[in-house]
């Protein structure tokens, strides 16, 4: 069975508590020291609120107390924010700001109100006054503990240095002449040591649940606050996808007009003047109905490489694992594809991950100086993993405006994501995570 453990991510997570592992993780030290010095906290902000609050509330029998007590409110909020940033260094545990947002504006009193109103303000204020009561508990029990522990623990070197000492725990004592006779003790407290840590990291489990609980938001306000981080990011998704879009849609007008349509502007032309010439020049109008007819296939290979980079017809009728190893078949290095999925995914997906390894597979032809690569696409739960390896010069950059980028911004638009790990010296691995739900 499992214990519950805080880890430095800041989540309460489970993990065997090992004592080796506990022994070095500088979790349990800091939460030791945070423990061992709460007590002080708390008397701090004890009298500061007793002081406070009964000075300013005496004083609103006249003006000043008002203003007092408003500066009451921010400090203790205040302390409140270092707590958590303290409950942060020493557990581990990230609590985010509860507070509700404050009106806009130059004016004080609407967001003094605010405040007032804010049932985290008081939340702070409850948090604040029971850290005395509960840092006394946390100090004795840790000084205590840690006491006992580095007595009996450093009781042959205590020995050593000031001669024979008595050591009285509870109604036993035990008197140690010198350090042979005190390593009997030095092994309890060995014992006495892996027990120190389970209490120490048992209270800082306590206390981090206790000011997640007082110092956090509620289940209300975490959900929307998820609620609005999702809403945000679906929002840039769409502007990215739409950014998307129009960069395909001026690459297709700028292809059509700079290949095939000039191509097809001059076949007409060709055919004019073969028309004008047939009759007087029947020679100079087979010529230039040629090169019309030339024109034209060119046009036409023009128009279906255009169509190949809107939606390859392979990828339609065949799928992806064949759709790449054509692209690979392509390729100047020699590139090793695996397609590794049960079944065929959605349109959407199989279109961006084609995109992805075309677009991956030509910036290794430009810059890469590589010899080999390598494609692989899987499933990994409800993700399609779509990644790209070579063993070129590496230092690949995002640039907002190139094509890496604008992987990322095609893999945005069903809410996936793309990263790239390009060292210099490479490898460089292009690896894209799309969501996908058969």
């Amino acid at each position: 069975m499992s214990a519950l453990s805080i880890t430095r991510r800041g989540t309460v997570a489970t993990g065997a508590w090992r004592p080796a592992r506990m022994l070095g993780s500088s979790l349990t030290w800091t939460s030791a020291v945070y423990l061992g010095l709460s007590f002080f906290f708390g008397l701090a902000y004890f009298i500061g609120l007793v002081v406070g609050i009964a000075v300013s509330g005496a004083l609103t029998i006249i003006w000043i107390g008002f203003p007092l007590l408003v500066l009451m409110m921010l400090a203790w909020r205040a302390a409140a924010m270092m707590e958590r940033r303290l409950v942060g260094l020493a557990f581990g545990v990230r609590i985010r700001d509860p507070y509700r947002p404050l009106p806009k504006g130059a004016n004080p009193f609407p967001k003094l109100k605010a405040m007032v109103f804010d049932p985290a303000t008081w939340k702070d204020l409850i948090y604040l006054a029971l850290r005395f009561p509960i840092g006394l508990v946390e100090f004795l029990a840790s000084v205590l503990m840690w006491a006992l522990t580095g007595t009996l623990l450093f009781l042959p070197l205590i020995v050593a240095i000031g001669g024979g000492t008595e050591v009285n725990v509870g109604v036993v004592s035990y008197w140690a002449g010198n350090p042979l006779q005190a390593l009997p003790m030095s092994v309890i407290g060995a014992a006495l040591l892996v027990g120190a840590v389970y209490v120490t990291r048992t209270m800082a489990i306590a206390h981090a649940l206790y000011a997640t609980f007082l110092l956090g938001p509620n289940a209300s306000q975490a959900e929307n606050r998820e609620l609005r981080a999702k809403t945000e990011h679906l929002r840039a998704s769409r502007a990215r996808g739409v950014d998307a879009v129009e960069f395909e849609r001026r690459r297709i007008e700028r292809d059509l007009h700079d290949g095939a349509q000039q191509r097809l502007l001059a076949v007409a032309m060709d055919i004019g003047r073969a028309r004008a010439k047939l009759d007087n020049d029947p020679e100079g109008a087979r010529d230039l109905i040629e090169q019309a007819h030339a024109g034209t296939r060119e046009a036409i290979q023009e128009l279906r490489d255009l169509a190949r980079g809107i939606y390859p017809a392979i990828l339609t009728d065949r799928g992806l694992d064949p759709a790449l190893s054509g692209l690979a078949g392509r390729a100047p290095v020699p590139v090793e594809v695996t397609v590794d999925l049960p079944e065929r995914p959605p349109a959407a997906v199989e279109s961006i991950a084609y995109f992805i390894v075309a677009e991956s597979l030509a910036n290794i032809a430009k810059y890469a100086e590589a010899t080999r690569a390598t494609v692989r696409v899987a499933r990994e739960d409800s993700w399609v993993v779509v990644e790209i390896i070579d063993d070129g010069v590496g230092g690949a950059v995002v640039r907002p405006d190139g094509g890496l980028a604008g992987l990322a911004d095609r893999a945005a638009t069903i809410d996936g994501m793309v990263i790239v790990d390009s060292p210099p010296g490479g490898p460089t691995i292009v690896r894209a995570d799309l969501p996908c739900s058969w």
